[in-house]
């Protein structure tokens, strides 16, 4: 009888166990965004599995079963460009095709500007220069003497103007020149450094890094050791870097095991923080707060019309603070990415623009006053890199040129300009300058009947198409052909400094009406009442089972038998 109850009572508490795991996973599933950006695994996979096919040139013109009479228009519309683009940079472009031959970086920037089926077209006949050789006020020039409104923003870094930059570098650097790169020892201004940045975080203590990635593997790396928890929770589209033990999915050929990838803004994320005992940290790019559980927009995945962007404050506001209050009561650290959002949202970065208090917080790119960076401010159980009663216990973390003297006086010389009157009003005002000229922007836009509208947040900016097009992909050198300089993920993010004056933006506004007025003439947009996004999603995904299946020719009519037939070639 004994024996039979035990038996019982074993089998009971392994059917709760599995049941309890059961649950969890469940819970976990359902907290997953439903599209690739919350399943890694899947996303790499697929990956994998997508073959390379490019368009013959006349479907290049044609992908969309336009008219020949609408096909024609492109086609020498997109002569013309590449005639223009050879002739005004003729300079910049041969240096630039000389890095690709040899540069490994400019190779990938340059494959990835473009849908890949249109890859091999463009990149032969639009190539784009990579060289600069000067900048003044919000331009800059290229090798052949040509200037243009920058819209790249280096990054992220640009957030003051290159003028304040070149000031912070030559001041700086005259500080640090009579002890030069000594390493190991500090120069003494990196006690003033720490002092600001301890004001500006409302944290206790910094350590200083040489870039964005590393001061964000710190952080995590920190959280794990003082937790004893081995996954981090990070929110589907963010982007922390390219350090694998925070990139889950494609992009990094190691499989992430102890990475939960969650839906932003949503209640189901903030259960499995509630439930889950294994959660070393939560990982916050508030930048997403413009596009929540979607990658950084890039024109090399505009294969429609279906990018979406929308800043709400107040929403996500709230979202941080319950994301706040699930941490402190789980003892989970809630860390802020602010590599590329601190100081241009606030002087505080997002801690004081959405009013929540983090346990870490990663700053860098502008931060160096125009030197690479990286730099966690946490508080002090977190920053603590031993344990006092286990010597032999520590989470190791130096690098040769951390607190490089050069980096840390032009930081210094960044920081003191933060409390200036002109810095300090300038950030009164900020959100109302950029949200007024955005607006301007689309009003503009709206009479002109362009199917184009902005979207920002401060003085971040993302294009959105408003009609199906596979060729929206192609407004980017609409734009750089107008003057405006982009950075090569072209018309997802637009960066533009606070500098910028309303005379410089009315001219960039001019400029890219323009550029989306030469677009619409030359039939890019062309309409047709059956090609919309799902339909040509469908048609990609046709394509690329045809190349899977090795058939030569794609062929689309199959897939969309109410379209138009194509007119015959004369």
């Amino acid at each position: 009888m004994t024996s039979t109850i035990l038996v019982y009572t074993l089998a009971g508490s392994t059917v709760l166990a599995i049941v309890y795991k059961l649950q969890a996973r469940l819970r976990l599933s359902r907290a997953k965004h439903p599209s690739l950006q919350g399943h890694a695994k899947l996303a790499r996979r697929i990956a994998r599995l997508v073959p390379f096919y490019e368009y013959s040139e006349r479907r290049f013109f044609q992908c969309d079963n336009a008219p020949d009479e609408v096909a024609a228009r492109r086609r020498a519309d997109f002569e013309r460009l590449a005639r223009y683009f050879r002739e005004y940079a003729p300079q910049s472009l041969e240096m630039s095709s000389k890095l690709q031959s040899s540069l490994s970086d400019a190779l990938f920037t340059n494959a990835y500007r473009v849908p890949f089926q249109f890859r091999r077209h463009t990149q032969r006949h639009l190539p784009i220069g990579a060289v600069v050789v000067a900048s003044a006020g919000r331009q800059l020039k290229d090798l052949d003497g040509n200037w243009a409104y920058d819209l790249s923003g280096s990054y992220g870094v640009n957030v003051f103007g290159y003028d304040f930059y070149k000031d912070c570098l030559a001041r700086g650097m005259a500080r640090a020149q009579p002890l030069g790169p000594v390493l190991g020892s500090y120069h003494p201004v990196v006690a003033d450094n720490a002092k600001r940045l301890q004001r500006i975080s409302g944290l206790d203590e910094v350590s200083f890094h040489m870039s964005g990635t590393e001061a964000v593997m710190q952080a995590v790396r920190l959280a794990r050791y003082h937790t004893g928890r081995s996954h981090m929770v990070r929110f589907a589209g963010a982007y922390h870097g390219w350090w694998d033990g925070v990139q889950a999915g494609i992009g990094n050929p190691r499989p992430a095991r102890d990475i939960y990838t969650l839906k932003d803004m949503d209640p189901t994320s903030l259960k499995v923080l509630r439930t889950r005992k294994d959660i070393a940290c939560v990982l916050v790019s508030p930048l997403q707060a413009l596009h929540p559980n979607k990658a950084a927009p890039g024109d090399a995945a505009l294969i429609s019309s279906e990018r979406d962007a929308h800043f709400d404050r107040a929403a996500y506001t709230r979202w941080l603070q319950a994301l706040r209050e699930v941490c402190r009561e789980r003892d989970i650290p809630l860390i802020f990415d602010e590599i590329f959002s601190g100081f241009r949202l606030a002087c505080g970065g997002a801690q004081e623009y959405f009013g929540v208090d983090a346990d870490l917080v990663a700053y860098g790119k502008s931060l160096g006053g125009g030197l690479p960076v990286g730099v966690l401010c946490g508080q002090r159980w977190l920053m603590k890199r031993f344990h006092d009663n286990r010597p032999a216990d520590i989470c190791f973390a130096r690098g040769t040129f951390n607190a490089h003297p050069y980096v840390m006086t032009c930081m210094n010389e960044f920081l003191q300009r933060l409390d200036e009157p002109e810095v300090k009003n300038h950030y009164a005002r900020v959100h109302a300058v950029w949200d007024e000229r955005t607006h301007a922007l689309n009003e503009v836009l709206r009479r002109s009947e362009l199917p184009l509208r902005v979207v920002n947040i401060v003085s971040v900016l993302t294009v959105l198409y408003l009609v199906p097009s596979r060729y929206n992909w192609l407004f980017q050198y609409y734009l750089r052909a107008h003057g405006l300089a982009l950075s090569w993920t072209g018309t997802g993010r637009l960066i533009m400094s606070h500098d910028y004056s309303e005379a410089d933006f009315e001219a960039v506004k001019e400029r890219f009406v323009a550029a989306a007025q030469a677009m619409q003439a030359a039939g890019w947009w062309w309409q047709s009442p059956v090609l919309t996004n799902r339909v040509i999603k469908r048609q990609v995904l046709g394509e690329m089972l045809s190349a899977c299946l090795g058939r030569r020719r794609i062929c689309v009519k199959r897939l969309c038998p109410t379209e138009p037939q194509q007119q015959k070639p004369r």
